[in-house]
């Protein structure tokens, strides 16, 4: 149907139409100008004007250990490239301590870090606003320094961004600097506390064999005999050899009997060795054991319990020396050390912001947003007449 035709058939439908359309007009230009041209005006006049310049310091570390040749054969292709699971765990940590609270006050404590970036004023964006509680600034520090962790090599890439290039280089430079002292400490921590642990073990058993042997000197010098263990023996065998020189008297006196009498001066004579003999036996006896603390067999006993006691002390005594010098070793084995693959870099020029890019990429979401906005208009007005 021909406009004139709807306007002299139906003027009312014809001016109804013309108005919808005008509206229609109206409303297109005004809703891409509020969702389009306004906020793509506002962005460019951000960057042209308030958008400071970000420069990026990166440095790329990572954590070995020293390992002997022995541990090559069963780390496998782990071993020989020098990455193991501990090294992995602690690279991890270390990328956690530099997001810390620890490290922040760390690098507030040697360079003032809320000045740094306090000290751009028209960048109301990326600036920081030192009344902001330290919360804040510790999350506003986690977005100015990106870690980076490689499954595959085992390394760790740092990016500091700062508004002039020497602060970013400086302040990467002090977290690598403090990222090394942490290292050394979660390398020595536990090898220290295993070496103290085995120092104060040897201690013990230093004063322990100290004590035993004072003991034994004691034992010796009270009783005025080096070894009662030989002693007793010694006067057993000695007993021993009396009663087998009395066996052969009393043969020899039987003998004599025979054919001399009693009162025969080598029959007298003999009696009197046998008794000599048998009070020499019966001393020796005594000597070896009797209910008197001076008996040789007592004595032995004691001195062989101190003995076993000195001997032990002196074993353990030598095993913690071992196990020292083992602790000595193996922390020298387990040493862990921060390698700087890429020291801080001095940018030559701004990494941020990357204004052509943002520009583009924002006006590409504005006029999808103002696509949907168009969807949804046309399908309110289908639905509505």
């Amino acid at each position: 149907m021909s406009k004139m035709t709807k306007l002299v058939n139906n003027p009312k439908l014809f001016f109804a139409d013309a108005y919808r359309k005008r509206i229609g007009a109206w409303f297109l230009t005004k809703s891409f100008i509020v969702v389009v041209v306004i906020p793509f005006m506002l962005a460019l006049f951000y960057y042209l004007f308030f958008a400071a310049d970000r420069y990026v310091s990166e440095s790329i570390v990572s954590i070995r250990q020293a390992k002997d040749s022995s541990s090559i054969g069963t780390g496998g292709f782990a071993a020989l490239v020098g990455i193991s699971p501990s090294s992995k765990e602690d690279t991890l940590y270390l990328r956690e301590y530099i997001h810390s609270l620890d490290m922040l006050k760390t690098l507030e404590k040697e360079i003032n870090l809320r000045e740094i970036y306090e000290a751009e004023k028209l960048d109301f964006l990326y600036r920081f606003y030192g009344f902001l509680p330290q919360e804040d600034f510790l999350e506003y520090y986690k977005n100015r320094v990106a870690i980076v962790y490689d499954d595959m090599s085992g390394l760790l890439k740092i990016s500091v961004e700062a508004f002039q290039p020497e602060y970013a280089q400086n302040l990467s430079m002090l977290i690598l600097k403090n990222s090394e002292i942490f290292v050394n400490e979660l390398s020595h921590a536990m090898s220290r506390k295993q070496l103290e642990f085995a120092e104060e073990e040897l201690k013990k058993s230093e004063s322990r064999f100290s004590a035993a042997k004072e003991a034994l000197l004691n034992f010796q010098n009270t009783y005025g005999i080096f070894n009662p263990i030989e002693q007793a023996q010694s006067q057993a065998n000695l007993a021993l050899e009396f009663e087998a020189e009395l066996a052969k008297k009393e043969a020899e006196l039987t003998a004599l009997s025979s054919y001399m009498q009693n009162s025969a001066p080598q029959v007298v004579a003999l009696k009197h060795e046998i008794t000599a003999l048998k009070i020499q036996i019966q001393k020796e006896q005594n000597r070896v054991a009797k209910k008197s603390n001076n008996a040789s067999n007592i004595l032995a006993s004691e001195y062989q319990t101190l003995s076993i006691e000195a001997n032990f002390a002196e074993e353990l005594y030598k095993l913690s020396l071992q196990a020292v010098e083992q602790a000595r070793i193996e922390s020298t084995k387990q040493m862990k050390y921060l390698s700087v693959v890429q020291t801080p870099s001095m940018p030559q020029s701004a990494k941020y912001p990357r204004k052509i890019y943002n520009l583009i990429t924002q006006l590409a979401v504005l006029f999808l947003l103002y696509g949907i906005v168009q969807l949804i208009k046309a399908t309110i007005e289908d639905h509505k007449y």
